[in-house]
């Protein structure tokens, strides 16, 4: 099968749909713009799509949304749904445009190109996409990896997702977990316990290494409680915890943007503010001294 330039941009599967367009261009009636059946984000930040909707009632749509005839005088969208639905909700009339003569895999495929060159698409849109790929356009993984400029491998491991319990899907889906959690609570067999260690992980604001660290022991299928103790993983479940404690501690992650744990112990205590990098102190320290 002939290999296609998607990993290296929007640009060089579509000449010109990844330029602006400021000074009279081709437009057509938003009403005749259908939405690409083959969209990959299921999902659209409530907060930016408004901040979009301003811009575009402001100064227009500046970047064509890219499109395909359907034959017919209407046109599918290919890439620009966020674009589109702005201009809808702008109220406008007519929306500049490029057209391009592509095939349903390929439609797929740009779609997929333009979230994810804008990371606007999360772990779980992007496995449903890349196994619809497979699926039924009967693209290999490494096709796939190709066409996405990424390793067959990274492919794999996002695909594999799939087979997580839905109510963890949607944890990832919101952002609470990360893909590297999500890959921990994969590692460990059965459902119920999938979803348990996920609740576990979000609850105790657990990192990553937190994570595959209490994944290995629930690996084990006659693990017990008992065994998942402060020794392996740091700090105590949120069960062991007064809840009062618990609540304080969301409360600071949502203020300080990091994981925050209160310590008790019998009569002394300590309040832990984890930061990464020089930037991410001196960010805590500023809201802490005002």
């Amino acid at each position: 099968m002939e290999k296609k330039g998607l990993g290296k941009g929007l640009g060089a599967l579509i000449p010109g749909a990844d330029r602006d367009t400021r000074g009279p261009g081709m437009e057509i009636e938003v009403s005749r713009i259908s939405t690409n059946p083959y969209q990959p984000r299921g999902q659209f930040d409530d907060e930016k799509m408004q901040e979009l909707v301003e811009s575009v009632r402001v100064h227009g749509v500046l970047q064509p949304v890219v499109v395909r005839s359907r034959g017919d005088g209407n046109y599918e969208l290919v890439a620009g749904e966020r674009r589109l639905r702005a201009a809808k909700a702008a109220g406008l009339a007519r929306i500049p445009v490029v057209v391009r003569e592509l095939t349903d895999e390929q439609v797929i495929e740009v779609a997929l190109v333009e979230n994810l060159q804008r990371e606007d698409i999360n772990p779980i849109d992007a496995a449903i996409a890349y196994k619809r790929l497979t699926d039924e356009f009967g693209l290999s993984q490494e096709d796939v990896a190709f066409g996405m400029g990424k390793s067959r491998s990274a492919v794999a491991n996002t695909m594999r997702l799939l087979a997580l319990p839905e109510p963890v899907k949607e944890e990832l889906r919101s952002g609470r977990i990360s893909e590297g959690h999500a890959r921990a609570i994969l590692s460990v067999p059965g459902e119920d316990r999938q979803i348990e260690i996920c609740n576990r992980i979000i609850a105790a604001a657990m990192s990553v290494r937190e994570a595959e660290r209490l994944a290995r022991i629930w690996g084990d299928p006659h693990a017990t409680r008992a065994d998942v103790s402060r020794e392996t993983i740091r700090g105590p479940f949120p069960e062991d915890k007064d809840p009062n404690l618990l609540e304080a501690e969301a409360a600071l992650r949502r203020i300080y943007g990091t994981k925050v744990t209160i310590v008790r112990g019998k009569d002394r205590g300590r309040i832990v503010i984890e930061f990464y990098n020089e930037q991410d102190l001196e960010r805590i320290l500023a809201l802490i001294c005002g």
